[in-house]
């Protein structure tokens, strides 16, 4: 009788080690996969960042008073061109402001939500304002003095969200990050009654996403 149940005895981890190499196995094998086509579709359509210009800075009014509280004014121009020829772009979500010193000193402006399709270009002129903005009691100073010297270097950034579109397909939200620099003549504080000055730059912009 014991003889008996010794053969009907079954070796089930052989049947269990045989399905685990399957498993590892096929995981491997999707990894693999993946990869290959990710290399694959990076290698045809040779994605590019997008390039930024900013073509142009209008100052309507940028003085400081005390208690270190600035007000600004001003119209920037700026451009983006898409060089990819099989890659599009959604913009969305992009905030953009003007900085001095590392410290924004405008409000931020929300840019529409563009597509842009291959090798175009897109172009946007928002107003960027900031009433008595209190800024560092060493950015005064500093500020004056640049006004003085007649020359003032402000960065206008952009800080948002970018899609990519191939196809039907649309990737995730990459962040992008923009900047601008724009070093802006000045012969005085401008209170918002003059004339306005108007820059034009044709600044090649930094791109991060």
């Amino acid at each position: 009788m014991a003889e008996k149940e010794k053969k009907c005895e079954i070796d089930y981890s052989k049947y269990v080690d045989a399905a685990t190499r399957r498993i590892v196995y096929g995981c491997i094998g999707l990894v693999v996969t993946v990869a290959v086509v990710v290399f694959l579709v990076w290698a045809i359509l040779h994605p590019h960042k997008m390039d930024f210009v900013l073509q142009d800075v209008t100052i309507y009014e940028f003085n400081i008073s005390q208690p270190n509280l600035l007000t600004s004014n001003l119209q920037v121009t700026l451009s983006s061109h898409n060089p990819n020829d099989k890659i599009g772009i959604l913009y969305d979500r992009l905030d953009i402001y003007a900085s001095y010193r590392n410290q924004q000193v405008t409000l931020a402006h929300l840019l529409p939500e563009t597509y842009q399709g291959h090798l175009e270009v897109t172009v946007w002129s928002p107003v960027l304002t900031g009433t008595a903005v209190s800024v560092e009691p060493y950015l005064t100073p500093a500020l004056n003095e640049d006004i003085n010297a007649g020359m003032v270097l402000l960065n206008i950034k952009i800080d948002g969200c970018v899609k990519f579109k191939v196809g039907t397909w649309v990737s995730g939200c990459y962040r992008l990050l923009v900047n601008c620099p724009a070093s802006i003549p000045f012969s005085g504080q401008f209170e918002g009654t003059g004339p306005a000055i108007k820059d034009q730059l044709a600044q090649q912009c930094a791109v991060d996403v």
